[in-house]
């Protein structure tokens, strides 16, 4: 059984965050940890309030982790404070953690920053430099990158700026009025395009949560990350295509799409 563990917020709506990271792991095959960075309470409309972990005790759930079933990867989702951040890292090195993936949680689709500017900077300076992949979407990569993305080439430009500012592979993710569903990866300098056909389901929370849990599920696996990348982008597109509606907001995809047996009846 291979494992992979989360380090990112709960999602009291179960659509993103752990939960979905969880759901992820567990339907690619791997055996699923978590080191909870932050308490949310949030639904299919929206976030109300956030209660984060302090950065002791993200170090003993991490130390807890790693010192009994020790991770085939990692995935690192929303983390708000650089305390956190410089406590993630810490350990990480301490352990000497394999298969990093980063989702650089910092802009929501709608252009909100979620993280302060200190945060941003211990991401950049602590977190980065040990991924194998960080998985940014549009308004992400234009502040990693620090420059405009208006179209393809934009996008190739600004995951080749991050790799070689920041020596991690890079997945930059379309969509946002740019393309259907195209993300770029450039991992040492080549890179490799993976096209997706937009599927008409307004439920995409935790999408970013998903494909970068199913991406660290398959290195976990030993998949090499181009195969992983792809094989995430396959699983992301069925659970959307499964058409789960829950919730009065946008709602959460149906990560136990190929689920069946005995006691799913």
């Amino acid at each position: 059984m291979f494992t992979a563990c989360t380090i990112a917020g709960s999602d009291s709506s179960g659509g993103a965050g752990i939960q979905a990271d969880i759901k992820t792991m567990t339907t690619n095959g791997v055996f699923a940890t978590s080191a909870i960075t932050a308490l949310t309470a949030q639904n299919t409309t929206g976030v109300t309030d956030i209660l984060n972990a302090t950065p002791e005790f993200l170090g003993h759930e991490l130390d807890a982790i790693f010192t009994d079933i020790f991770p085939d990867a990692v995935k690192i989702g929303m983390v708000s404070k650089q305390e956190l951040i410089e406590t993630i890292a810490q350990k990480l090195k301490q352990y000497a953690a394999k298969n990093i993936v980063v989702d650089p949680v910092m802009v929501a689709t709608s252009g909100a920053r979620l993280i302060d500017e200190a945060a941003i900077d211990a991401l950049k300076t602590n977190l980065l430099p040990l991924a194998l992949v960080c998985t940014p979407n549009i308004p992400e990569a234009e502040l990693l990158a620090n420059m405009s993305i208006q179209n393809e080439t934009d996008m190739e430009k600004a995951a080749t700026i991050i790799e070689s500012t920041y020596g991690c592979a890079c997945l930059c993710k379309g969509g946002h009025q740019i393309n259907d569903a195209n993300d770029v990866l450039v991992e040492k300098g080549q890179v490799h395009w993976f096209y997706g056909k937009r599927i008409d389901n307004p439920n995409t929370h935790g999408t970013g949560c998903t494909l970068s849990s199913a991406i660290a599920s398959n290195l976990a696996k030993g998949y090499d990350l181009e195969t992983s990348v792809q094989r995430a982008k396959d699983y992301l597109s069925k659970a959307l295509a499964a058409m789960l509606d829950l919730g009065k907001g946008q709602g959460p995809m149906n990560h136990m799409f190929d689920l069946q047996g005995e006691f799913a009846q």
